[in-house]
């Protein structure tokens, strides 16, 4: 073994604390001791209560919702790893909030997932871990190295060990991530369909056609998020009256807000696939959630040990 693992430390903040725990377990250490709570006025306050000086720092803290709290537990977390001489601090954020707003829209929008990046930057990150950003271009908003970890992977070790006897395909939601669903359609094998859809506002959409064959087989929507799930109940809708035999959906990101729940328990969805980025207070018979523990956890030793990250996926 490595004698530089020593010199690691991994921490969490109250975003997703089990998630943090489980990499923890992938390396055989315990999380080092940090306190993040408020102050009676609600600002945050970050006492960390071991000695990090020249230590490889690892703080484990997607910015899910509450998003600014999380974000900011985050970069003052940073901010106390810089100011007690930490020797790298590596932000591992599983999903990165504010990721959709990736550029300008209409006039006068702004592009927060580039001023998010800037804060976590200047705040004395020197990198970041992510997994599946929303837009892939968010690594280059960055000024530090990113390592964006791709959830296809633990999503189709998943989906391989079920019996898809019925000729199954993959389906791209939008035409945006077709790059997604090629990636998942190449590991099992499996045909691809696309769906053309137009989005009149935010959180609204409205399916319009249907590019590929999805008669008689098993389909498998894929999606990076899952946030109030109209598009993906409405597209289950579509592929069964298209002569689906069944649909199954998965994602990264279990946003899940709003109306999700209820729409997700009514859609004709045989199972919905999911991985634990963001941590669920609610759960459905027919969700499963996968570990993406391991996948982080990789890549954490890798980077700890200056070894190729992009070498777990070619192995």
């Amino acid at each position: 073994m490595n004698t530089s693992r020593w010199r690691m430390k991994l921490f969490t903040g109250n975003a997703n604390p089990l998630l943090a725990k489980e990499i923890g377990d992938y390396l055989g250490m315990s999380l080092a001791k940090a306190t993040v709570a408020h102050f009676s006025d609600g600002e945050v306050s970050v006492e960390i209560g071991e000695s990090v000086r020249g230590v490889d720092t690892f703080v484990v803290q997607p910015t899910c919702t509450p998003g600014n709290e999380n974000l900011m537990e985050l970069l003052i977390m940073i901010d106390a790893f810089r100011r007690a001489s930490a020797g790298r601090i590596n932000a591992v954020i599983p999903y990165f909030g504010y990721g959709r707003q990736d550029r300008k829209n209409r006039a006068r929008d702004p592009i927060t997932a580039k001023l998010v990046s800037n804060l976590i930057v200047e705040a004395g990150a020197h990198r970041v871990v992510t997994v599946d950003l929303h837009a892939a271009q968010i690594q280059g908003f960055f000024d530090i190295p990113v390592d964006h970890l791709p959830g296809v992977a633990t999503l189709a070790d998943h989906i391989n060990r079920k019996d898809l006897s019925d000729n199954p395909v993959v389906v791209s939601p939008d035409v945006g991530g077709v790059t997604r669903a090629r990636n998942l359609a190449a590991k099992l094998g499996a045909p691809l369909a696309i769906i053309d859809k137009r989005r009149p506002a935010h959180n609204v959409s409205e399916i319009m056609n249907v590019i590929g064959e999805v008669e008689g087989k098993s389909v498998i929507l894929i999606d990076d998020i899952i946030d109030t799930a109209g598009t993906v109940c409405n597209a289950a809708d579509v592929m069964m009256d298209k002569g689906a035999k069944e649909v199954l959906v998965c994602c990264t990101h279990p946003v899940f807000s709003g109306p999700a729940m209820d729409r997700l328990a009514k859609a004709p969805i045989e199972e919905i696939i999911v991985t634990n980025t963001i941590p669920l207070r609610e759960r459905l018979p027919n969700l499963t959630v996968l570990s993406i523990a391991p996948l982080i956890g990789e890549a954490v030793l890798r980077i700890h040990e200056d070894l190729s990250v992009s070498k777990i996926f070619e192995d």
